[in-house]
């Protein structure tokens, strides 16, 4: 398994950035190569992604959600393989670190050979910053889910 760890400081209140992780249905807006999402039940996702060419469907699971301080998942069935957690820690109160812990298993030789190169970090990396331009452009959460997995 490959690991990846990113973080970003996004200039608003821990419980927007908390909030509006928690719209999985937006993640298109600001996560390159991310089709679509559909929120199945509380705890389930469905994914369609597509990195270069290489399209994708899976299911994640939320395996833990704490209200504005994480969210963790793990994919079941399909092909990907990965698990992370993404946590939000306050600054001061118009702060919020957002920080991301992946591991995943790259499929095959190109995505082996991109993981050795860098191109999942720099893509997580990436989409933290459009994250954190979507939700500092907005200065608002489009939505919430506030349950406890």
């Amino acid at each position: 398994m490959s690991q990846v760890e990113e973080s970003i400081k996004v200039a608003v209140p821990v419980r927007t950035a908390y909030n509006q992780w928690t719209q999985f249905e937006t993640f298109p807006q600001f996560m390159e190569g991310v089709e679509r999402i559909e929120q199945r039940t509380d705890t389930l996702t469905h994914w369609v992604t597509n990195v270069d060419g290489a399209k994708r469907e899976f299911d994640a699971e939320i395996t833990e959600q704490i209200p504005d301080e994480r969210v963790a998942w793990t994919t079941v069935g399909g092909e990907a393989r990965q698990a992370g957690v993404v946590t939000f820690h306050r600054i001061d109160d118009a702060t919020t670190k957002v920080m991301l812990q992946m591991e995943f298993e790259p499929e095959g030789v190109a995505e082996t050979v991109g993981d050795k190169l860098g191109f999942v970090k720099r893509q997580v990396a990436g989409d933290l910053k459009r994250f954190k331009h979507f939700m500092e452009e907005r200065g608002t959460e489009t939505g919430a889910w506030r349950g406890n997995v």
